[in-house]
């Protein structure tokens, strides 16, 4: 009997502080915190985890979960790093929190549709009933988490307002890894991306990316996939992107992971961070009435 067949279950759970929701279908499950509408886990049964969680997260209200997949909107990472047109969106870019702030907040379960082909939970963030501090402006945000063969994220931003608005935003996904010395990544060959690590300077990727030190990249003009390849899992993850033409690159290494909060000291060997983005010459703009969906689906092969 193919067990993929069966009605998925659907249940709520709490994990400390936090409401979640939990998917099992066949022999494959989804945890889903309402907090930041964060994904927290994705793993078949038997298997190695597709989606990293940190062994030292903690599960409090107005924190967000170390791993899975947090949501960075309206901006990602600090503010005054984003273009001038999306720290203009700020009231006080001093004071912004690194990421937006919806990751640390409670959304709206909107629905649950369950069916034998799939089940899908939709999460709805409203910026006017629940106010982003400094950030005055009428745009909803809804994110989609579906779940069949694969897992799909289709986050969409629209501007409810009179005015445009100008965000920036990411999919921060933690995936997990048998060791990041035996990962690559493929797809990013010949495309320019930003070093963070070395003053911000432009630079262009010449083969696949391997990891050898900490690594902080914003890639630029990439393509619809990328593809994570494990060698000693003997498995390929494939991100497959759509609404997208950036993404981050990161692992915090030996010195930065003993400063991470929820994080231990040996984790950045398990873990690689490749982030589904609209980010620098790569943002959003919306006009009055105008939507924007950014989409995201992890499927993965074993070699």
């Amino acid at each position: 009997m193919n067990t993929e067949s069966r009605q998925p279950q659907v249940e709520r759970v709490e994990l400390g502080e936090l409401v979640c929701w939990r998917v099992q279908r066949g022999d494959t499950e989804l945890l889903v915190a309402q907090q930041g509408a964060q994904v927290l886990r994705y793993q078949r049964a038997g298997e190695p985890p597709l989606i990293w969680l940190s062994e030292e997260a903690i599960y409090a209200r107005g924190q967000s979960v170390r791993g899975g997949v947090p949501v960075c909107w309206p901006w990602f990472g600090d503010l005054k790093r984003n273009p001038q047109a999306v720290q203009a969106m700020h009231a006080a870019v001093e004071a912004a929190p690194a990421h937006g702030g919806v990751r640390n907040l409670d959304w709206q379960l909107h629905g649950v549709d369950s069916r034998a082909d799939g089940v899908k939970l939709s999460f709805l963030f409203d910026n006017l009933e629940t106010p982003l501090p400094g950030w005055p402006h009428d745009v909803e945000l809804q994110l989609d988490i579906r779940l069949d063969e694969h897992l799909h994220l289709s986050l969409t931003s629209r501007n409810l307002g009179a005015q445009p608005v100008v965000l920036s935003q990411a999919l921060h996904t933690y995936f997990a890894v048998s060791d990041i010395h035996a990962v690559s990544v493929s797809g990013l060959h010949g495309t320019r991306y930003i070093e963070t690590l070395d003053d911000w300077q432009e630079r262009r990727q010449d083969g696949a990316v391997h990891f050898a030190g900490e690594t902080d990249r914003i890639y630029l003009d990439t393509p619809s996939r990328l593809s994570i390849h494990d060698r000693d899992w003997q498995r390929t993850l494939h991100l497959d992107a759509s609404g997208s033409r950036s993404a981050v690159v990161w692992n915090p290494w030996v010195d930065k992971a003993k400063r991470l909060s929820a994080f231990a000291d040996d984790a950045w060997q398990r873990m690689l961070c490749i982030e589904t983005a609209n980010v620098w010459d790569d943002c959003i703009s919306l006009a009055p009435g105008q939507r924007h969906t950014l989409e995201l689906t992890l499927s993965s092969e074993r070699a």
